[in-house]
């Protein structure tokens, strides 16, 4: 049975998955597959698509399942070790939060970055050693009247988690990094296609009724 995630922590592990067919392959070998059969798939010769199985088996992305004999040749049956690839931030730079603005988005992305990096090896180790990783991760969503009340629910927050974590920090016992984040939730484009069509019939009414007022006032009538 194939890990729950593969974690990409050097630059030939990442740059190994980035290839768009090789991509292609991983997502497929999620089910077992020979060369032969993904050859036949893909419309690709099959020494070209050995190569590329070769390449992502040389980074510990793929393992073998089997082993079919067939006349004149031994064929080998692949599959996918993770169904999700999960790259290390540190790959590509330093992801240490440091010392910066809780409100900035910069913090944050650094923060977050850090986070995937720890959790991503931890869950790796857990992987390999039979365990399970014990986290927790609370999700909600909040609407804020004016921009000032951000400022006001984060120091809320904060006093709350604040007195949760006095509450239950025990000398000695495992410790446990929390990471509380909010950033604006991400519309999609059918509410933001909304969005910009109520604005585009309040514009016309407006319009239109300034179009009325100013004939009216022509006529010699009192606008409405």
């Amino acid at each position: 049975m194939s890990a729950a995630l593969a974690f990409l922590d050097t630059p030939e592990r990442v740059a190994s998955a980035l290839p768009d067919l090789r991509r292609r392959l991983l997502e497929r070998l999620r089910e077992p597959a020979s060369a032969a059969e993904l050859a036949r798939e893909f419309g690709l010769p099959r020494q070209k698509l050995n190569y590329h199985l070769r390449v992502l088996e040389g980074q510990h992305l793929l393992e073998l399942v089997e082993l079919r004999p067939r006349r004149g040749f031994t064929e080998r049956v692949l599959r996918s070790v993770a169904g999700a690839l999960v790259v290390d931030p540190g790959v590509l730079g330093d992801t240490a939060p440091g010392d910066g603005d809780r409100h900035a988005a910069e913090h944050l992305v650094r923060t977050a970055g850090a986070m995937v990096r720890d959790v991503g090896r931890m869950a790796v180790r857990a992987e390999e050693s039979g365990t399970r990783l014990l986290t927790f991760t609370l999700e909600s969503d909040v609407r804020f009247a004016a921009p000032g009340d951000l400022h006001d629910f984060t120091d809320a927050l904060a006093q709350a988690v604040a007195a949760v974590v006095a509450a239950f920090d025990t000398p000695g016992g495992r410790p446990y990094r929390l990471l509380a984040a909010g950033h604006p939730a991400v519309q999609n484009n059918a509410v933001q296609n909304n969005a910009v069509q109520n604005n585009a019939v309040q514009n016309n009414a407006v319009q239109n009724n300034a179009v009325q007022n100013n004939e009216e006032a022509s006529d010699g009538r009192t606008p409405q």
